[in-house]
């Protein structure tokens, strides 16, 4: 199984999370009212609460350039 870095993932792909994020509340949601950067600095936090610094995956779920 491969190990990765939740937190660096989320970093990396924080453009495309944050809008994924925001669509999914909006779908849910779609009367709320938030700040979309709040509600991803949120996201940031509970990813860290919730998983470890080092996540294991599917050796298939990670492709090596």
């Amino acid at each position: 199984m491969a190990r990765v870095k939740m937190e660096d993932i989320v970093d990396d792909l924080s453009t495309e999370m944050r809008s994924a994020l925001e669509a999914a509340v909006r779908e849910v949601l779609p009367e709320a009212e938030f700040d979309r950067y709040a509600l991803f600095r949120a996201f940031k936090r509970a990813v860290r609460r919730k998983c470890s610094t080092w996540e294991r995956v599917r050796d298939n779920h990670v492709e090596m350039e």
